[in-house]
């Protein structure tokens, strides 16, 4: 029988399959970036970047609807007539925009004729009442005839309160037809043209006093107590040459949810309207002595401990072998100094912890070191 050189076939054709396998690919490393443990210094000076607004911005808003019959007329740069318009200034009390009279005028006439015509049945009924009491008093009258002239007198007096009422609600009517500048100001936005229909709470204008400005910035809980009420800073900006000096006006007693800073107020005088809505300004808190360096690593470097769910860890890279591992160590953190977070303990100066991909690897993990 040949059963020898089949099975002699057979185990050579098993050896030459397993030979022909290729070994399982792999794991890719994970790419991530690292950065050196630095440190900060708190105290001396911040300098900090503040947005310029207007101390009083209003929107101007129609009470009386209806169709828009004018809008004020200044003079432009080449001479001609134009409807007033962003970067304009207006003075108090003028009149920006006019409602279409016409039909306030017609309601104010008509509440007039009803006050007339409900003051000369107060009239007759007063004079009747009197006649009715003259003749009661010497028991000429029966009591309902007398009952009758009172009521009438007391209807005809109710009637023109009604009366008088409603002529006082529609003259204010005729009145809100005109919208007026509140306050010296200057125009920062027109939202009606001649002929929009417009509603009450309709908003027509919005206008900014720029006489003062204020400058809002942020600033951190470490710093906040270095901030006073009252006391005078100076800001500068590209725009505008020199320096401005401002005074604190206003410190937010909460910080923000969000970026968790406390914003400042500062007031500045503005009298030649150089500092414009929008501006970007600068200006440097000072601070007390300056502590001991503290180390920080970036927000984006600090993870959750796997031993204390309560806790912090950070990812260093270990170099062994020629390659590079990642090591977990728990840390305990401090106060955040814009996007770094001060580390109290874990962590030495010139370590190198993963700074972008910390939440992709494990402890003990081989990782790929990339610029």
């Amino acid at each position: 029988m040949k059963i020898r050189p089949a099975i002699g076939f057979l185990a050579c054709a098993i050896v030459f399959h397993g030979c022909g396998r290729e070994k399982p690919a792999e794991k890719p490393l994970t790419p991530v970036r690292v950065r050196a443990v630095e440190t900060y210094e708190v105290g001396g000076g911040a300098r900090y970047s503040a947005n310029i607004v207007p101390y009083t911005q209003v929107d101007l808003t129609f009470k009386s609807g209806g169709y828009i019959q004018s809008i004020l007329q200044v003079r432009g740069a080449d001479g001609r007539m134009r409807n007033v318009q962003e970067g304009d200034r207006v003075a108090k009390d003028t009149v920006l925009a006019q409602v279409r009279e016409d039909d306030y005028r017609d309601q104010v006439n008509g509440a007039r004729a009803q006050l007339a015509k409900a003051q000369a049945v107060l009239d007759k009924a007063r004079l009747d009442f009197e006649r009715a009491s003259s003749l009661f008093s010497t028991q000429s009258m029966t009591k309902p005839e007398y009952d009758g002239a009172k009521a009438r007198f007391d209807v005809a007096t109710a009637d023109v309160k009604g009366a008088e009422a409603s002529l006082a609600q529609v003259q204010t009517a005729f009145n809100d037809s005109a919208l007026k500048a509140p306050m010296d100001a200057w125009v920062v936005k027109r939202s009606v043209e001649v002929g929009s229909l417009v509603g009450p709470s309709t908003v027509g204008f919005s206008l900014a006093d720029t006489r003062l400005v204020k400058a809002i910035f942020g600033v951190p809980d470490l710093d906040v107590k270095s901030v006073r009420l009252g006391e005078m800073q100076t800001i500068t900006t590209e725009a505008v040459p020199g320096e401005s000096q401002g005074r604190v006006t206003a410190i937010s007693p909460s910080a923000d949810p969000k970026s968790r800073v406390f914003s400042v107020e500062i007031t500045i005088p503005n009298p030649r309207n150089q500092l414009k809505t929008g501006m970007i300004a600068s200006l440097t808190l000072a601070k007390g002595r300056l502590s001991k360096p503290v180390p920080v690593v970036p927000l984006s470097a600090v993870v959750r401990s796997s031993g204390s769910p309560d806790g912090y860890a950070v990812l260093l890279v270990e170099e062994r072998g020629g390659k590079s591992f990642a090591r977990t160590r728990n840390v305990e953190l401090g106060e955040a100094y814009g996007n770094m977070i001060g580390v109290t303990k874990g962590v030495a100066p010139g370590e190198r912890v993963i700074a972008t991909g910390a939440t992709l690897v494990k402890d003990g993990e081989p990782v790929q070191v990339i610029p």
